[in-house]
């Protein structure tokens, strides 16, 4: 079975489209792009090679079936030397619970436990306070003119939430979080050189601390998740480097997987709030709807519009075969705006509830998921409890980026 040929003018098209993705208008508003681009097939060949997968039945599809599988070490190191595989940042994530196929995923994520409902409670009670002292400084800035809700509440709850939970040193918590804006390049669909050369960078300042932290950790345990994924290799593992290094990459994967994409829900689901005066009327009126508004903003503007499986053998997608290894690209903001799923797919309907693809499926749903949701329903409680209502100043920058979405700011003033 052989790999998917395209005729010159469809990758030229396919070329067009993908180059004012990248432009700050379409980073912007992506959705009319995506709307072109599903309208070319709901399987059509990348103009780089693989294929691209708009409709939301078949990325569903994809995300359950163990037909496909995560771009891990391996199948990077037989990219080649001289691919964006092969940058030190992306051999480093590979190596991170969600690059991983089973059986290591299996064992690993075992090792990792989950956010169960005691742990839950235990950080709704910290995620409450760190949303009213948040709220608090919002306020004081909105008494004297407008403030960016998104460098002063969202990029600061979710390094507080798990700086806290992981217990890192709150003087550290900045520093991370840039280091987290640095790396995602290497997870982007298509990173140039020097957003890879931040990654890389920015990766290997994370190992240094993170190994630090755990060979600190392994001296002065304690009663944190650090020290119980250290008791726990430490079974599993009879070297003791090996089993160390294990740990690292839990604790790398559940701060990156904490910050970047959680801070960008929280920016949206505000945006969404406060760009039309009647929404946040209607929450004030109805906070039970606060569980569904985050669902919706979930769907209308996922964190990530972008996942990458690989085929674990030669198969067919939607008529189109595919080779053995050869990788698709999961254009999730496309198929949130399917029609075939979802009715009116560009309206933003918050009694909607609706399923969607935005913490993944399968084996690789989103370790976290419970925790973003639990930190965006809170802070839209506690916004609408406490805040007048709030307006939008400005539209929003986004990032340079495809498949990783995020605010550069989000200016509000009172209404």
């Amino acid at each position: 079975m052989g790999s998917v040929t395209t005729p010159t003018s469809e990758r030229r098209a396919a070329i067009s489209l993908f180059s004012r993705l990248r432009t700050a208008e379409g980073q912007a508003n992506p959705f009319p792009i995506y709307a072109e681009l599903r309208a070319r097939g709901e399987v059509s060949p990348a103009p780089w090679g693989g294929l691209l997968v708009t409709g939301y039945a078949t990325c569903e599809q994809v995300l359950r079936s163990s037909t496909w599988l995560e771009p891990d070490t391996q199948w990077r190191e037989r990219q080649g030397a001289r691919t964006r595989w092969s940058a030190p940042s992306s051999r480093e994530i590979s190596r991170t619970l969600p690059a991983l196929n089973p059986p290591e995923h299996t064992r690993v994520r075992r090792s990792a436990g989950t956010f169960d409902r005691t742990t839950i409670d235990q950080i709704g009670r910290r995620v409450s306070q760190v949303v009213d002292r948040l709220l608090d400084r919002l306020q004081e800035r909105l008494h004297a003119g407008e403030a960016d809700f998104a460098a002063l509440v969202s990029e600061e709850l979710p390094v507080a939430t798990i700086g806290d939970w992981l217990g890192l040193p709150s003087a550290d918590w900045p520093r991370l979080r840039e280091l987290t804006h640095d790396q995602v390049f290497t997870q982007e669909l298509l990173p140039n050189a020097s957003q890879l050369a931040r990654s890389d960078a920015a990766m290997a300042e994370l190992r240094a601390y993170f190994l630090d932290l755990v060979r600190e950790r392994r001296k002065h345990p304690g009663d944190d998740p650090v020290s119980r994924w250290i008791r726990t290799w430490d079974e599993l593992e009879p070297d003791q480097d090996k089993a160390d290094e294990a740990v690292y990459f839990l604790s790398l994967f559940v701060l990156l997987a904490a910050l970047e994409t959680t801070a960008t829900l929280l920016s949206t689901t505000t945006l969404l709030l406060v760009e039309e005066p009647g929404r946040w009327d209607l929450l004030a009126q109805q906070p039970d709807l606060v569980p569904g508004f985050v669902e919706e903003a979930l769907r209308y503007d996922p964190p990530t519009h972008v996942i990458s499986r690989v085929a674990a053998q030669d198969t067919v997608l939607e008529d189109t075969e595919v080779s053995a290894g050869e990788m698709v690209h999961l254009i999730v903001g496309a198929a949130h705006r399917d029609p075939a799923r979802f009715s009116d797919p560009d309206t933003f309907d918050p009694h909607r509830n609706p399923s969607h693809l935005a913490f993944s499926w399968g084996i690789h749903y989103c370790l976290g998921a419970p925790l973003a949701r639990l930190e965006a329903q809170t802070l839209l409680r506690r916004m609408i409890a406490r805040l007048p209502r709030l307006t939008l100043v400005r539209r929003p920058a986004q990032a340079p980026r495809v498949a990783f979405r995020r605010m550069l700011n989000l200016d509000v003033e009172l209404a």
